[in-house]
This record gives structure tokens, sequence and C-alpha cells, in this order.
């Protein structure tokens, strides 16, 4: 019976990794947090300033989607705050219910009656008090199960892996919702890789993947059209390349020091979808080229405290979910601002914390909240 007892105790003081649990600190990586709160704040403050025309336009209400993204905003805090205080262990157990769970609400976007159709997507879920993007979710239950599954050792992983990607991000592609699709794919790979993968199965998803997007891309007319003005972007100057025109001209405006806050001219329905995925052109403008520094020095010192937490997590499934976190905002700031200056083809992808939409701003906070009670473990 001693024996026994003493199992237990050792097995609830030991972490999967075999590492000895320590105690919970007092507080959560404070210099994050406060990161978060500034750049959610100054997200509230720019969905603001690019919508009012259309805010006007749509619902003759200025406030409009700033009041929607404030609601949002507490809700996402509320969900950080208890999270950070929910030990992240818990999540392991949790992590095939969360997956399946999310599965059926990707193939649910497609049911006539729940399922929302849109400008020709299927990406929404209408649960009656709130409307619901799950391949949102999918990004943190997708960090959350791969985690689990790679903190065990296993061998022969790399077809069920595969079987997994295929079923995931093929059901958002088929949305289609391509850009998420790449974000998904991404985050699987970096944490894949971080799991002591084969270097050989590694290269050969990411050329299949590279061929699988290629030819997704080239098969639809839209997403061939953002690609040839990616190449050339005189071509069709008023059809497929007139977001990116006006997202290089709001951001050539702003010059060195912008126009000043609220004085953008290109949020008067010049720049399309300026509170949403061009959200980054609009802050350009506004605030220049040493105010737009500043918010992408914010995300890096985002990411540099993430990945910081990540290396002193108390064991591998700690690690990992805060490396797959951390990843998946590094990852999807990095293709927002890359298509705004036109490094890659325009995707329709948020910026993280500050582009309006209530799926995206609750699942990432919910995500960071995780990493915050990570950063109390270690």
């Amino acid at each position: 019976m001693k024996s026994i007892i003493s199992r237990l105790i050792h097995r609830n003081a030991v972490g999967r990794s075999g590492r000895v649990r320590k105690r919970p600190s007092a507080h959560a990586d404070r210099l994050l947090v406060s990161i978060v709160l500034v750049l959610t704040v100054f997200g509230i403050l720019m969905v603001y300033n690019s919508s009012v025309a259309i805010a006007i336009r749509d619902f003759s209400d200025q406030y409009y989607f700033a009041r929607e993204q404030l609601k949002w905003l507490i809700v996402g805090l509320i969900a950080c705050g208890v999270l950070s205080r929910i030990d992240y262990r818990r999540w392991f157990n949790a992590a095939l219910p969360l997956m399946v769970a999310t599965l059926v609400l990707l193939l649910a976007v497609f049911l006539p009656g729940i399922g929302i159709r849109a400008l020709g997507a299927h990406r929404w879920l209408n649960l009656g008090i709130i409307t619901l993007q799950p391949s949102e979710l999918a990004k943190l239950t997708l960090v959350i199960y791969l985690s689990a599954w790679f903190a065990l050792k296993e061998k022969g992983r790399f077809p069920a892996f595969l079987v997994l990607l295929i079923m995931l991000v093929g059901l958002v592609a088929f949305q289609p919702d391509v850009g998420t699709a790449v974000v998904l794919f991404a985050i699987a790979m970096v944490l894949y890789f971080f799991s002591g993968a084969p270097i050989l199965h590694v290269s050969l998803l990411f050329i299949v993947s590279v061929i699988g997007f290629a030819v997704l891309s080239v098969i639809s007319p839209y997403r061939f059209a953002r690609i040839l003005t990616f190449f050339n972007p005189e071509h069709d100057p008023l059809g497929a390349s007139y977001q990116i025109r006006q997202v290089l001209l709001a951001l050539g405006s702003g010059g060195l020091f912008g126009v000043g806050i609220g004085q953008s001219r290109q949020k008067y329905d010049y720049l399309p979808e300026a509170n949403t995925d061009s959200i980054f052109a609009v802050i350009g403008e506004e605030i220049g080229f040493l105010g737009a520094t500043v918010v992408i020095a914010l995300f890096l010192l985002l990411v540099w405290r993430g990945f910081r937490i990540a290396k002193r997590a108390p064991d591998t499934f700690g690690r990992l979910v805060a490396l797959g976190v951390t990843s998946w905002i590094a990852i999807q700031t990095l293709i927002n601002l890359s298509a705004m200056v036109a490094l890659v083809p325009l995707t329709g992808i948020p910026l993280p914390l500050i582009s309006y939409g209530g799926s995206s701003l609750i699942i990432v906070l919910s995500a960071l909240g995780i990493l915050l009670n990570i950063s109390r473990q270690s």
C-alpha cells in the first residue's frame, strides 16, 4: 500500500518529459502581458480608424466595428485570464476530444441552416448568440493535439501524421480558405520538425505541400488572378491588382511619420478590407514608417518572449505548446505583413490581435492565456 501511494505521488510530481514539476510562480510573464495589452488596445483604435467609412455606409454607426471588437476583446481577455490560471497539463488529456470536435465543426460549415455562406466561401457557423469561424479554432486545437501526440515517444508516426494533415488542412482549403490552410500546415511542420522528425520526412512534406498549394492556386481563377498580379502588379489595375495597389499607395502616403491618427484617406472606400486583412496599410498610412516599425517590434518582442517560455518549459508537452502558439502568431504575422508589402500574394490572413474579427481575437488571446500559464509553471 505504501509503495502504491509513493508511486502515485511521484506520478503527480513528474511531467511527461520526466522532469519534476516546479511549483507555479506568483506571476506570469509580465512583459508578455504588457505587449499583448498594448497590441490589443492599439488594435481597437485602428479598427475604429479603418472602419469609420464602411461602418457609416453599412450600419449608419461609425462606432459599430470598434464596439463589436471591444466586446470580443473583453471576452478574449477574460478567456486569457482564466486559461492563464488553469494548469496547461490538463489540455494533454483534452487533446483528442478537441481535435474530434474541431473536425466536426469544420464539416458543419457546409450544412444548410448552420453554416454561413458568404462571398462564395463556407467558413462560419451560426450558433445563435455567436458566429464562429472553426478554422481559427483549428489552429489552437492543432497545437494542443500535436503537442500531446509528439510529447510521447513513438516510431512510425509519419503515415498517421500525414492523414491528419490531409483531413484538417483539406477541410479548411475546401471551404475555401487556402491562406488559413497554409498557416495550419506551417504550424504542423514546425511542431513535427521540433519533435525530432527525420529531415527526409520534413523535406518531402514541404515539396509536396508547395506543389499542392500551387495546384490549388492555379485551378481557382480568383487565386490565379492574385498570383498574376503578384508577378505583374500592372495587370488588371481596376480588378485583381486593385487591392495591392491601394495597399502600397497607403503605405507610401504615410511616409516617415504618417499623415496622423484618424487621417487616413485610403479607408474611405478606396482600400478593400481596410479593417481586416489590410489594416496594416492604414497603420502605415496614419503613423508612418517609424510607427509601423514600432508595431513590428512589439510583435518581435512577443515572439521572443514566447520562444523564451518554450525554452524554459518544465516538460516536453509545455515546450511544444509554447513553441506551437508562438510559431502560429509569428507565421500569421509574417504572412500578413509580407502580403502588405507585396513579398507574397494577398492571402486574406488577418493580423493577430489587431485585425477586426471575433473568432481570431478570442482564440489568439485564449492561446496566449495557455502560454502565460506555461510561463507561470517555468
